[in-house]
């Protein structure tokens, strides 16, 4: 009959079709293709130049192919422009009259099986942090390393970028996907240009460490970082949970004023979540004055977009809020914390009254949290390659994501002032470098369960402690010292961080802390206060959770694992 396909006919049809490479056993004339591993280099400054393929995505998920002339591509209305300049290739958008959702940019270039990739996360990462084989669908954001057996090399888009921006990698290329959605749905640009991103690449040098690798291409990425005196001190959280008082934070300080080094960078006492809807904080203005006397500086925990009134009940007004959508089908409006849309003057300016207050009671550091999660409804974790889901968008629809969320951020940063020390906390790390001091890198550790810090702690301090001094101080979370995470443990950990460089807190029980665990954490804040001892991971390529390190203090090999080992049932 004409027209029959065969089994033989489609595979040599669709092996024409796709550009297979090689031939398929039993099946003459079919070629498949195959990972390269002849140990040969791929070349990944060719990121730095005009990409193979361009498409953009409008509401449906059919692609646009956009056609090449010179640096520009286009189809239709939208247009990319891609600027090869000496600070990188720099991508700007037009699309006048069409919602657009996605841009795709792909360089097409052979790279080893053998290569290695590190990648980073979305905001804070959840102990999956690690150096992996190249999974083709895996969503990198922001940026990745590349070590070849020889030399690391970083591919990656520059701090403060107009899209969500994330890379895939594979044996036959790179991608690089733009999300410069407004909400879930297509942004509206209007007559404007949007500045979408600039693409850097770092060749590997001969000689250098995988770890000075990615800490140098960190540096190229934020070349303007905001960066403080070291900090260190105590958090209530992970000895309250949120049932602390003034008591409790002034006990934190009087421990903080004798244990810190008697001269130069002083520590803080910094309260977490439950003051604010607790009669146990009488005075915020009179507490931060009682811990400055005693030598500390107060600290402060806030969730800016939550919707709350000043009596503490739950904002009604429906207009001023996000849509309930955002966290997907179904759920109902008293399953989630309500929160303001800052594309809206009044609803932004109830933000901003969040951080305006502790500057006035005098608090000198402002922890802000959950702002990407209010905003995207998802945590970090669950994003893969889509920060937030389809079908909704913010009020001002004319601001993609990237737009409104670094927007708010440089309005934080404004009406913190210049004195205020600002740490971000589920935020967008590659969108806050620049405007944030501090930025809390991983998910929680815990006060209850050794695992969790394991997990998530070591994790993080391994894996993005590049960025540490490069786009911010990094905050690993704290060091909980309680009677329910052995000591052994709870003091390799403050150790690690200490000698690392990032800030120490340590949230410390009245009843877990005897003489030698005082003076344990006065050793480590005699470290932490001189900006650490640029300690970093030895065993990064072969452990998510690194045993050996070393630094200016020497070498180290922590037990990171309890005698049982680890736990296997993914409770934490």
């Amino acid at each position: 009959m004409q027209g029959t396909v065969t089994r033989r006919g489609l595979l040599a049809n669709l092996g024409v079709g796709l550009g297979m490479t090689a031939a398929v056993a039993g099946l003459p004339g079919v070629a498949i293709a195959e990972k390269r591993d002849d140990g040969g280099d791929a070349d990944f400054r060719k990121v730095a130049g005009q990409p193979d393929l361009v498409r953009a995505y409008g509401e449906s998920p059919e692609p646009i192919a956009l056609r090449k002339t010179g640096s520009e591509w286009s189809a239709g209305v939208v247009s990319l422009s891609c600027e090869e300049s000496a600070d990188g290739l720099k991508l700007r958008l037009k699309a006048e009259r069409a919602p657009v959702t996605r841009i795709q940019l792909r360089w097409r270039f052979p790279v080893p099986g053998h290569v290695r990739v590190l990648g980073d996360a979305w905001e804070r990462s959840y102990g999956e942090l690690g150096w992996r084989e190249m999974v083709p669908e895996r969503a990198m954001p922001w940026y990745f390393a590349a070590f070849d057996g020889r030399m690391t090399h970083g591919v990656g888009v520059k701090t403060g970028a107009g899209a969500l921006a994330f890379w895939q990698i594979d044996w036959e290329g790179v991608s690089l996907w733009l999300d410069v959605r407004n909400g879930g749905r297509g942004v509206h640009l209007g007559e404007r240009e949007l500045e979408l991103a600039t693409v850097v690449v770092r060749p590997g040098h001969g000689g250098e460490t995988p770890f000075a690798s990615v800490r140098a291409f960190c540096a190229v990425m934020s070349p303007k970082p905001r960066l403080t005196t070291p900090v260190y001190g105590s958090n209530d959280w992970y000895y309250a949970y949120g049932k602390s008082s003034a008591e409790d934070i002034l006990r934190d300080a009087d421990l903080m004023a004798e244990l810190a080094p008697a001269s130069g960078v002083r520590p803080f006492t910094v309260m977490d979540e439950g003051w604010e809807q607790s009669t146990k904080f009488p005075s915020m203005d009179g507490l931060a004055k009682q811990i400055k006397a005693k030598g500390v500086r107060p600290g402060i925990w806030v969730r800016p977009l939550r919707a709350r009134a000043l009596d503490g009940s739950w904002e009604s007004d429906s207009q001023l809020l996000l849509p309930i959508v955002r966290f997907g089908d179904g759920v109902k409006a008293e399953d989630v914390t309500a929160a303001w849309d800052p594309t809206i003057p009044e609803a932004r300016e109830k933000v901003l009254t969040v951080i305006r207050n502790p500057v006035s009671w005098g608090y000198e550091l402002i922890k802000h949290d959950f702002s990407t999660y209010d905003l995207l409804g998802q945590w970090g974790s669950t994003m893969g390659g889509s920060p937030t889901r389809e079908g909704w968008s913010f009020h001002d629809r004319t601001k993609t994501n990237a737009e409104i969320v670094r927007g708010l951020y440089e309005d934080i940063r404004k009406e913190a002032g210049e004195k205020t020390v600002l740490v971000g906390c589920n935020v967008i790390g590659h969108l806050s470098a620049g405007l944030f001091e501090l930025q809390r890198t991983g998910d929680d550790v815990s006060g209850h369960d050794w695992e969790r810090t394991r997990r998530m702690g070591v994790n993080t301090l391994a894996f993005r402690l590049p960025q540490n001094g490069t786009f911010f101080t990094m905050d690993p979370d704290c060091v909980p010292i309680t009677n329910a995470v052995p000591w052994e443990q709870t003091e390799a950990w403050m150790s690690a961080v200490a000698a690392s460089g990032a800030s120490l807190v340590v949230s410390p029980s009245a009843d877990a802390l005897d003489d030698d665990g005082k003076a344990a954490i006065k050793r480590a804040f005699a470290v932490a206060a001189v900006g650490g001892q640029s300690a970093g991971p030895e065993d990064w390529m072969d452990s998510p959770t690194p045993a050996a390190w070393k630094g200016k203090g020497g070498e180290a090999r922590y037990a990171w694992l309890l005698p049982g080992g680890a736990s296997w049932n993914g409770r934490v």
